[in-house]
């Protein structure tokens, strides 16, 4: 074997190291990504949110205050945190849909009648939340956003490691058998 022969094999074996090193206290992470993001991916196919309701009638809309103590009393009833995460008001289809700061309820109201047309859990924000990792700060009511920053720097890390390495562990056998044959 002559000198350039053995330094590719020598650098073959380097990222083959690094792959392994890389790979193995990661894949967890990557596995988590993967399902996660494909999950992400069908949400809608697979109903992981609740469909948008429609309203029956087009009268006068109701205020967004009233909307509010609508939503507040209703999950008051199911003995559940009332802090409102965020109102997603659609008028042109008379609906506003609610999400929770504490829970993964999302309740549909119509914007005409005030009456709550669906009240279901939103998975997809669930699997979002692990697929991003900050489930870690949701779990631990973290309000910074330092686990979800970790996990998603070491996994992007990690897996750009694992593309490189990959790549040179399939470029230097090829280069350590054209070199061979000439």
């Amino acid at each position: 074997m002559n000198q350039q022969t053995r330094t590719l094999a020598k650098q073959a074996r380097f990222y083959r190291r690094i792959h392994k090193f890389v790979a193995v206290p990661l894949c967890l992470f990557m596995l988590l990504l993967g399902v996660t993001g494909l999950l992400l991916t069908w949400k809608s196919e697979l109903k992981f949110s609740p469909p948008t309701q429609k309203s029956s009638n087009k009268t006068t809309l109701i205020s967004l205050s009233q909307i509010e103590q609508n939503a507040i009393h209703y999950i008051d009833s199911l003995q559940l945190d009332n802090t409102i995460n965020r109102i997603d008001y659609r008028p042109s289809k008379g609906i506003a849909k609610i999400r929770f700061e504490e829970h993964f309820t999302e309740l549909q109201i119509d914007c005409y009648s005030g009456k709550i047309l669906s009240a279901k859990q939103r998975t997809s924000d669930l699997i979002e939340m692990i697929h991003d990792g900050s489930i870690i700060d949701f779990l631990f009511k973290s309000k910074s956003e330092n686990a979800k920053l970790l996990y998603s720097s070491l996994a992007s890390l990690g897996l750009i490691l694992l593309a490189i390495s990959g790549f040179m562990l399939w470029l230097k056998p090829k280069q350590i058998k054209y070199l061979k044959r000439h």
